[in-house]
């Protein structure tokens, strides 16, 4: 049986470059330009940049926007946040499935799994247990051993150069 048409792969966009989320977009975009559905959650962002705005070729599942880094929330925000994490890890799962969705994107659930507010077992398990021909893009910088083996795709964003560097400031519609 021919299968170079068949979804169903698991991809990571890792690396310490500038890229990884826009990336992701850019498959969504190609992927629904060819008619497929997509769904897209990120973990540890706030929505307010410049990918979630407007009217998106894919389903955007929104979750608890999260404002502050990690390393300066209190315990009990850690906790909050990594329930709502968990939680919402497992809905998008359920809804791909229910509502038949051909790629799914986990972006920085790479970074979640590595903070602890996603049990990497529990992503692990939802991988194994995918549907088949659902295609999933995670991303975030080292990802777990055992994320690197269950992937097909691995892409590794590194910086070359980056303006931050010379003292540039993030600029809204380039890196937010």
């Amino acid at each position: 049986m021919e299968e170079k048409n068949k979804f169903g792969l698991i991809h990571i966009y890792c690396g310490d470059g500038k890229g990884k989320t826009t990336a992701a977009v850019g498959l969504c975009v190609r992927a629904t330009g060819r008619g497929h559905k997509c769904l897209w959650t990120s973990f540890l962002k706030d929505y307010d940049s410049g990918e979630f705005m407007g009217n998106l070729p894919f389903t955007l599942y929104k979750g608890e926007p999260v404002r502050q880094f990690v390393f300066t929330m209190t315990e009990e925000q850690k906790l909050a946040t990594a329930n709502e994490h968990t939680e919402r890890l497992k809905r998008v799962f359920e809804k791909a499935a229910a509502e038949n969705f051909d790629l799914l994107v986990l972006d920085e659930s790479v970074a979640s799994c590595n903070l602890n507010l996603i049990p990497v077992g529990l992503l692990v398990q939802l991988l194994q247990e995918k549907p088949d021909h659902l295609e999933v893009i995670l991303t975030g910088r080292d990802p777990h051993p055992e994320l690197v083996a269950l992937a097909d795709y691995i892409s590794e964003i590194q910086p070359v150069k980056h303006p931050y560097n010379r003292g540039v400031p993030s600029r809204e519609g380039i890196e937010s």
